[in-house]
């Protein structure tokens, strides 16, 4: 479904193209979240990976306005033509775009965050999802690859459940049951933040691998 869709607006090497700059936008954004939690937990300086992160992101940013334009170029010669297909070929590269964002703001928490994470609780709950978010990546680039329905499917369960860990993380916070410091409380909350919206992102990706064009940008309970 998903390649049918794309095949009815760009045909032979622009189609591949696409696909390739899509694949490009994952796997910036993939290196991304790598480096940013890298330096999170001090396995990598911030200053000496703070451009090489900015640069990717602005790889990204390039890549997308690549994508438009191809958009663009197909209404202009076939106006009111292949809807459905401009509409998820729009929305995913938007939401491969936003998850560049949101690894830099992994990145900036590391970057400005002086003090250990060092509530036991909240830092091990944290530190477990990001294999999980890193593991999501492959699997959804995977499924765009293939544009195997059995992958997006098990991609859509596994942001599910990463956005499902990362509520909690915020709920537990809210509770004030655990003594810690106020900064270390807004670094936990952002954390579970950013990363609950990269695999919101990830998952719509997915979505779109199914074709179900009505289901972008909608997750229940999801916000």
């Amino acid at each position: 479904m998903f390649r049918r869709l794309f095949s009815a607006l760009i045909s032979g090497d622009e189609l591949d193209r696409a696909f390739q700059q899509l694949q490009e936008m994952l796997g910036h954004g993939r290196w991304m979240f790598g480096r940013a939690v890298d330096v999170l937990y001090g396995r990598a300086d911030a200053a000496s990976t703070g451009d090489a992160i900015y640069s990717r992101d602005r790889a990204i940013n390039d890549l997308e306005r690549s994508i438009r334009r191809k958009i663009l170029r197909h209404l202009t010669i076939n106006p009111g033509t292949d809807a459905a297909a401009c509409l998820v070929l729009m929305s995913i590269t938007k939401d491969a775009e936003r998850i560049g964002d949101y690894c830099k703001n992994v990145f900036e928490v590391g970057r400005f965050y002086r003090d250990d994470f060092r509530v036991a609780d909240f830092t091990e709950s944290l530190e477990s999802i990001c294999p999980q978010v890193d593991a999501l990546f492959g699997n959804v680039s995977q499924a765009v690859k293939e544009s195997s329905v059995r992958l997006a499917k098990a991609a859509i369960e596994s942001a599910a459940e990463i956005r499902r860990s990362c509520d909690d993380i915020i709920e537990r916070l809210l509770r004030d049951e655990i003594p810690m410091e106020v900064h270390q409380a807004v670094a936990y909350s952002m954390l579970a933040r950013h990363y609950k919206r990269v695999a919101a992102h990830l998952g719509n990706i997915a979505t779109a691998v199914l074709g179900r064009v009505e289901d972008l940008d909608f997750h229940q309970s999801d916000g």
